[in-house]
């Protein structure tokens, strides 16, 4: 089987990579794009594929296609721009699409792959970088069951954990979900290693008593360190983080739910992007709680 990938940012480039590693189960990457040419081309060199120029290109050299892009507006693009997209003659052609958007724009982009004769499934990510190169994503798929049984296989490549959810747009919410929730227990640990600080408290001791407590979250392990040393090298951006909240808040803005935490959580965010700090880990919340740190606090004092 071909595999293309198209969005080879952090996520799709260390996901190509562990392809490639695993090209003997059956799958071999044949194309990469990026709307950052020397990205693609420079992974293209790594793996020994095509760095494809046209979107089209990697249709025609893939039979399954991973696509990993920013945002909505990017996911439309790729499948509905105009002159050039991924459903040019793309009949009998899987795309497997593992950005975190809107519930509703993959199944706008379902419909669109089934009047070109294609298919496609999500496979939200809910890992990291590491996960990704080491094969041990977390993979909540949604669209239609014979295709996630087809894609099955490869995913499996890719994840430690491959979960089918429902019908397109299903496994969009439970991600929307997941990184809310993610997001609003990061703001609730900056918040707690802050005043912590600000007591006089030891902090490496302080986050050995919230592993031990109902303090403890997965977000204490993998950012409670970085937020005390100020490392927040990214992994996921705050950038994301704010847009993730934003898909989760507009899906309850639809119901006509209130969710305070998640709209205080966004707030932040959007203040890092502001201070721009956009592109910093979301671990990096923490310059904005900690004295002395961020621009506000200072003046606060």
């Amino acid at each position: 089987m071909n595999i293309g990938l198209v969005g080879v940012g952090r996520m799709g480039a260390n996901m190509a990579r562990r392809l490639k590693d695993r090209s003997a189960s059956g799958g071999y990457v044949t194309a990469v794009y990026d709307s950052n040419r020397k990205v693609a081309t420079e992974l293209a060199a790594e793996l020994g594929c095509a760095a494809a120029q046209d979107l089209s290109e990697v249709t025609a050299e893939s039979d399954m296609i991973f696509t990993v892009v920013t945002d909505d507006n990017a996911m439309r693009e790729i499948f509905s721009g105009t002159g050039d997209n991924l459903l040019k003659n793309a009949r009998g052609k899987l795309f497997i699409n593992c950005a975190t958007i809107s519930p509703q724009v993959h199944v706008d982009v379902e419909k669109l792959a089934k009047e070109a004769g294609a298919e496609t499934l999500e496979a939200c990510m809910a890992s990291s970088i590491t996960q990704a190169r080491e094969g041990k994503l977390y993979l909540m798929c949604g669209g239609n069951e014979k295709a996630f049984h087809q894609a099955e296989p490869i995913l499996k490549e890719l994840a430690a954990t491959v979960r089918f959810i429902g019908k397109a747009g299903e496994a969009a919410k439970v991600k929307a979900l997941v990184n809310m929730v993610m997001n609003i227990n990061t703001a609730g640990l900056a918040e707690g290693l802050a005043l912590g600080a600000a007591l006089g408290l030891d902090l490496e001791m302080l986050r050995n008593v919230f592993s031990q407590t109902g303090a403890s979250s997965r977000v204490l392990e993998t950012d409670g360190e970085d937020m005390q040393n100020r490392e927040h090298s990214c992994f996921f951006s705050a950038a994301h983080a704010a847009k993730d909240s934003g898909i989760a808040l507009e899906l309850a803005r639809n119901l006509g739910l209130d969710l305070p935490l998640a709209r205080a959580t966004k707030k932040q965010y959007d203040r890092m992007i502001a201070e721009s700090l956009g592109e910093l880990d979301k671990s990096g919340i923490a310059e904005l709680t900690f004295k002395d740190r961020s621009a506000r606090q200072k003046a606060a004092d």
